[in-house]
């Protein structure tokens, strides 16, 4: 598929994807799901990435979801739209391996949902965070009335989706939508080098952390411990990466992860 509004590179195993509609500042349309969705399709395939990163071209990662496109649907297209971008996130969110948002700007309705999608996220000094949605008249669509209070506690996910207030860098780091805040200019270069950090990792353990600690949530925690207890255990053994990486330490030399 030729792409129109993502602008993929990659390099040493790490992907990154550029969402690139500046003039509309990024708006979700359903061009947008269609990319994305073959995009994901893509790196599925391809065991030589081992962390994604998403952001925006120009001042805003995602303002929203495209209003002019949705404006004249009806309820069930309405509907059709909000699953469609749904199973978008969803996808990208059950990708095996990292997904990092690097938010370089405004992340509203649709862009916030997006980054709620990634497993975590870097913003710059200058982003902007909401769900102004209620001041059209509508809600979030792509589940963003369910990840953010998984993300941040349920007070302050109200609060946002009630007011459709916008908070800044240092609010969302605080309440935890958000892991780390850098200015601007190094935003990006210091997203690479946390991506960088999680590829030297064991890749298989990498992999197994995001799937045991998302497939845990929806356990209880009994059977969340049991799920970790044999994820641990499937490390160990000659030929695997644990036995790799406890070697190399008592070693002194650095694993060689097949």
């Amino acid at each position: 598929m030729e792409y129109e509004i993502l602008k993929p590179e990659m390099k040493d195993g790490i992907a990154v994807v550029t969402i690139s509609r500046p003039k509309a500042l990024n708006a979700l349309n359903t061009r947008f799901f269609e990319e994305m969705d073959d995009y994901i399709a893509n790196l599925k395939n391809d065991n030589s990435i081992k962390v994604l990163v998403i952001t925006g071209d120009g001042k805003a990662f995602v303002a929203g979801a495209d209003i002019a496109e949705m404006v004249n649907k009806n309820k069930e297209e309405g509907s059709a739209f909000s699953r469609l971008g749904q199973a978008t996130f969803r996808s990208l969110e059950k990708l095996s391996i990292p997904v990092i948002a690097a938010i370089n700007g405004f992340a509203l309705g649709g862009g916030l949902e997006l980054t709620m999608a990634c497993d975590f996220r870097t913003a710059s000094t200058k982003a902007k965070f909401g769900q102004p949605e209620v001041s059209l008249g509508l809600i979030p669509g792509y589940a963003g009335t369910q990840r953010l209070s998984r993300l941040v506690g349920q007070g302050d996910a109200l609060y946002l989706l009630m007011t459709a207030d916008m908070i800044g860098a240092d609010d969302a780091l605080r309440i935890g939508l958000v892991q780390k805040v850098f200015e601007p200019e190094v935003l990006m270069e210091e997203t690479l080098k946390i991506a960088k950090s999680i590829v030297s990792k064991g890749p298989k353990a990498v992999k197994l952390i995001k799937q045991v600690v998302r497939n845990g949530l929806a356990m209880d925690f009994d059977k969340g411990s049991e799920l970790e207890a044999q994820q641990f255990g499937s490390l160990f053994g000659e030929g695997n990466e644990g036995k790799e990486g406890m070697s190399a330490f008592l070693e002194k030399r650095k694993p060689e992860w097949n």
